[in-house]
C-alpha cells in the first residue's frame, strides 16, 4: 500500500516551530517512500479558527518548500460524516446515547473532566462503566431521542482488556480499559469532537501512517478503541519528541510569543532551506550523523521514521540578549547557507530584502547586474541574516547609511591627523589608474610611508568611513567594489566628524 500522511494543524495561531517541524518529518517521510503528503485544516474550533491563522499555515508550509499533493481538507466539512459515524456505532451498540442533562454537566468541559475523572478513577478502581444509560435498551434509547430528549453519543468501551500499539518511536504502548472513561464522541449540541473527528478524516483519506507530536501519545489509545469499533485497522503510528525551551519546559505559544513562531524566521531574515534544515536536526539524526548542512535531496534520501530521537530537542534562546534571540546552532546554519549557496540562489533573496527597505535599485537587474553580484558576494561573508544585507551592509547600496559608533570612536576619533590624511588619502587615489584592489592597495600603502603613519591606521578609518562598520570585507576589494569616485567622496566627507559637532552642540 502506498504511504499516505496527513499535516493537520488547528488554525487557532501562527504556525508553530513544533508544528512546522511535525509538517516536515511528514513530508520528509513521504517523499523519500514515494507517498503523498496531504494537508487537513482541523477548523472545528468555531470560535478560535481564523482565516488569518489558515493563511499563516498555509504560507508557512509555502515558504519551506513543503508541497501537498491534494486538495486541502478541511475538518469542519466533514462534521456530517462525523455525526454518522457517532450515529452507526450506536445503531451496531458500540456506543450509546447518554441523556445526562445538560446542566449536570458542561460540554464546555467535558474533555477536560472525561481525562480528571479518568486519572481519578483509575487511581481509586472506579469502575469508568456505572453510567446509568450504557445498558439502556435500544428501544427506550431511540424513544427518548425521538422525543427530542437532547443527548451526547459515547463510547462504549469493553470493561476488561487493553489497547495496545507499536509506535514506530517510543515502542510498545498499552493502556488498560479500565483507565479510559466511555469517550464522548459528540456533543449534545451535535458538535463531534477531536478523538471522532480525527479517526473519520483519516480514514476517509486514507491516511497510512499518522507522524505526530509526542503529547498525543495519550490520544492514541482512544482514537485505537474508535478504530477498533468501527472495524478498521488502525494506521501506523510514529510520535515525535517535544521541543522544549532552555528551562526544560514545554515551548509554547503563549509562554515564549514570537521565537516559537516560523513566520517570525521568513521576517528576520532567515533563508528557508537554513531554517528547514536546522529543524530537521531537532529530534532526527540523519545515518552520517557528522553531516549537519544537508540539502533537500540529501534529507529526502536520509530520512527514516527509526532515526528519530526518543529524547525530546531542547530549542535555546535567551530573549533577554538581542544577539541569542533564538537558537545559536539556527543562527550558525543560517549564516552558513548565506555564505555557501550559489550566488544565483541568494541573489534574488538579498534582492527582496533590499526591495522591502527601499534600497534595490532597478539597474541591479541590467547594466549593474555583474556589480550587485560581486557586492553580495563580498559581503556575505560575515553576514547571520538576509537583515544583514540592509542593515550592515547598507553603505554598498546607498549613501545613506549610518555610522556605528564604536567604529568611529575606535577607527577615527582616536587619532587626530585623520581628518586631514583621509581627504589626502582620497586625491592620492583619484590618480590610481587602472582602478582594482591592488592598485588601490599600493596606493593606500605608499600614502602612509610618506604620512609617517601605519598602514593599518589608514585602512580601519577608510573601512569606517567607506562602511560605517568597525570590521568587513579586506579593505581593498571594498574599495574596487565601491569605486574611484564614491571612495574618494566618503574619505572626503567628513560626516563622523560633523555628527560628533553636532552631537557636542546638542548637549549644550
Amino acid at each position: 500500500m502506498s504511504v499516505r500522511v496527513r499535516f493537520a494543524p488547528s488554525p487557532t495561531g501562527y504556525l508553530h516551530i513544533g508544528s512546522a517541524r511535525t509538517a516536515l518529518f511528514n513530508w520528509l517521510y513521504a517523499r523519500n517512500t514515494g507517498g503523498k503528503f496531504l494537508l487537513r485544516i482541523e477548523d472545528t474550533d468555531l470560535q478560535r479558527s481564523t482565516e488569518a491563522s489558515t493563511r499563516s499555515i498555509i504560507e508557512g508550509l509555502e515558504w519551506l518548500g513543503l508541497n501537498y499533493d491534494e486538495e486541502i481538507v478541511f475538518q469542519s466539512d466533514n462534521a456530517d460524516k462525523h455525526r454518522s459515524a457517532a450515529a452507526r456505532l450506536v445503531e451496531e451498540g458500540c456506543a450509546y446515547r447518554d441523556f445526562t442533562p445538560k446542566e449536570e454537566r458542561s460540554d464546555a468541559t467535558v474533555k477536560q473532566g472525561i481525562v480528571d475523572r479518568a486519572r481519578a478513577a483509575g487511581a481509586e478502581g472506579v469502575n469508568h462503566r456505572a453510567n446509568p444509560y450504557r445498558e439502556l435498551s435500544k428501544a427506550e434509547s431511540d424513544a427518548r431521542a425521538s422525543a427530542g430528549e437532547p443527548f451526547a453519543i459515547r463510547l462504549k468501551v469493553p470493561e476488561e482488556g487493553q489497547t495496545f500499539f507499536a509506535d514506530v518511536v517510543y515502542g510498545e504502548q498499552s493502556r488498560a480499559y479500565a483507565e479510559i472513561e466511555d469517550l464522548v464522541l459528540l456533543r449534545s449540541d451535535g458538535h463531534p469532537l477531536y478523538n471522532l473527528a480525527v479517526v473519520i478524516d483519516d480514514i476517509d483519506m486514507g491516511v497510512t501512517d499518522v507522524i505526530r507530536g509526542q503529547d498525543h501519545l495519550t490520544n492514541t489509545h482512544k482514537q485505537i478503541l474508535i478504530y477498533e469499533a468501527l472495524g478498521v485497522t488502525p494506521p501506523r503510528f510514529a510520535h515525535l519528541p517535544l521541543i522544549l525551551a532552555p528551562n526544560k519546559g514545554k515551548l509554547s505559544k503563549r509562554r515564549h510569543g514570537e521565537v516559537v513562531s516560523l513566520t517570525t524566521y521568513r521576517d528576520r531574515g532567515f533563508v528557508a532551506a537554513a531554517f528547514r534544515n536546522f529543524l530537521a536536526l531537532l529530534g532526527w539524526s540523519p545515518e552520517e550523523a557528522e553531516k549537519e548542512i544537508m540539502t533537500l535531496d540529501e534529507m529526502v534520501e536520509s530520512f527514516s521514521l527509526e532515526g528519530i530521537h526518543r529524547s525530546n530537542a531542547v530549542f535555546n534562546f535567551n530573549e533577554a540578549d538581542p544577539r541569542h534571540w533564538t537558537d545559536d546552532k539556527a543562527l550558525w546554519m543560517n549564516a552558513e547557507y548565506i555564505r555557501t549557496m550559489p550566488l544565483e540562489e541568494l541573489t534574488p533573496l538579498v534582492k527582496e530584502e533590499l526591495r522591502s527597505e527601499k534600497l534595490w535599485r532597478e539597474e541591479y537587474e541590467d547594466w549593474e547586474r555583474n556589480w550587485f553580484e560581486r557586492a553580495v558576494d563580498l559581503i556575505r561573508q560575515r553576514f547571520f541574516t538576509l537583515k544583514d544585507f540592509s542593515a550592515q551592509g547598507r553603505a554598498y547600496f546607498s549613501d545613506d547609511f549610518d555610522f556605528e559608533p564604536a567604529a568611529v570612536k575606535k577607527n577615527l576619533l582616536k587619532e587626530p591627523r585623520l581628518k586631514e590624511l583621509l581627504p589626502q588619502l582620497a586625491d592620492r587615489l583619484e590618480m590610481v589608474e587602472p582602478w582594482n584592489a591592488e592598485t588601490s592597495e599600493q596606493a593606500l600603502r605608499a600614502f602612509s610611508d610618506e604620512a609617517g603613519v601605519k598602514a593599518g591606521l589608514l585602512i580601519n578609518a577608510s573601512r569606517t568611513m567607506l562602511t560605517g562598520q568597525a570590521v568587513g570585507p579586506s579593505m581593498f576589494e571594498v574599495f574596487d567594489i565601491m569605486g574611484r569616485d564614491r571612495s574618494a567622496q566618503r574619505l572626503r566627507s567628513g560626516v563622523p566628524w560633523h555628527e560628533q559637532i553636532e552631537n557636542v552642540s546638542e548637549r549644550k
